[in-house]
């Protein structure tokens, strides 16, 4: 059975930082794409960043770029979002994605197949 549980989210005020992580088990995702997305009450569900397979080539949205830093350890299975100088415009539940076919990095929701259950990133004013 394949699964992607991220860990690392909670409360935090702004300006501040948290890394979330995301361990895959079930097979390795270490010759595909991963991702982070994110959902914020009543929005929804935005691309935040991706890293290719080998972590060579990474993307970020416009609203994080140079505040988040996406990585990936494939000894390990397991991905990273560093999150620093958080806002509360931030705040959402924080999702990693997998894909089945792609090396490269991905935007779009649609080209990743494996999706973990989410975990909660709050930052207060």
């Amino acid at each position: 059975q394949v699964q992607l549980v991220e860990s690392g989210g909670g409360l935090v005020q702004a300006g501040g930082s948290l890394r979330l992580s995301c361990a895959a088990s079930g097979r390795t995702f270490s010759n595909v794409a991963m991702g982070w997305f994110r959902q914020a009450p009543g929005k929804e569900r935005e691309f935040v960043a991706t890293i290719s397979w080998n972590g060579g080539t990474t993307d970020y949205a416009d609203s994080v770029k140079g505040r988040f830093t996406i990585s990936r350890d494939n000894a390990k299975n397991t991905m990273y979002l560093q999150m620093n100088s958080l806002t509360p415009e931030d705040t959402a539940i924080y999702y990693c994605a997998a894909s089945d076919r792609f090396y490269g990095g991905r935007t779009y929701s649609r080209d990743y197949r494996y999706w973990g259950q989410g975990t909660q990133v709050t930052v207060s004013s």
